[in-house]
């Protein structure tokens, strides 16, 4: 599978942080509207991620949730009929919440840089250092490490989990 390295923390001044982002690449912003439905799992995390021009994709996620840079295996699967694919699924498996976001999705060489508003939890930052073929997880560690360093996030802010489990202790 592939895989990535990634951390999650949380954004006490959303506009500043997004000029910082911005002024780190040369693309432009991609804006999404996206819907996650997570179904129960026994292990890792499964979620069916809806868009409204309703394109889809079922992600499968396995990482340890820990503060710091942790490396995560994914796995995505291109969804056709993604209401009833969610129905099928929830009855097979059960679903266990749904978070709603919008994402601004920026481009740093082979980083991944969201900075995302959660509806019910507010404003993250969730930086993927997206790992190349033979590429270490300590060298996406490091690449993860400076972009905290560049754009200051610090250890206090960093969040262990994912959305849908902050979510669930509200």
């Amino acid at each position: 599978m592939p895989a990535n390295i990634e951390i999650k923390a949380r954004v006490h001044n959303f506009d500043v942080l997004q000029k910082v982002v911005a002024g780190l690449t040369d693309s432009p912003v991609h804006v999404l509207e996206q819907e996650d439905t997570f179904f129960n799992t026994s292990e890792g995390r499964l979620k069916l991620r809806i868009s409204p021009d309703n394109y889809a994709e079922l992600i499968y996620y396995k990482r340890t949730d820990q503060s710091g840079p942790k490396q995560s295996e994914y796995c995505l699967i291109k969804v056709d009929e993604p209401e009833t694919f969610k129905k099928a699924l929830g009855a097979a498996i059960g679903i266990r919440g749904v978070v709603r976001k919008t994402r601004h999705l920026y481009h740093v060489g082979q980083t991944r840089i969201h900075l995302d508003d959660v509806e019910n939890l507010g404003h993250f930052i969730e930086l993927e250092v997206v790992l190349r073929t033979n590429q270490s997880s300590s060298e996406g560690e490091k690449i993860a490490q400076e972009f905290m360093e560049k754009l200051q996030i610090a250890e206090s802010q960093l969040i262990s989990g994912a959305y849908i489990d902050l979510l669930e202790v509200l």
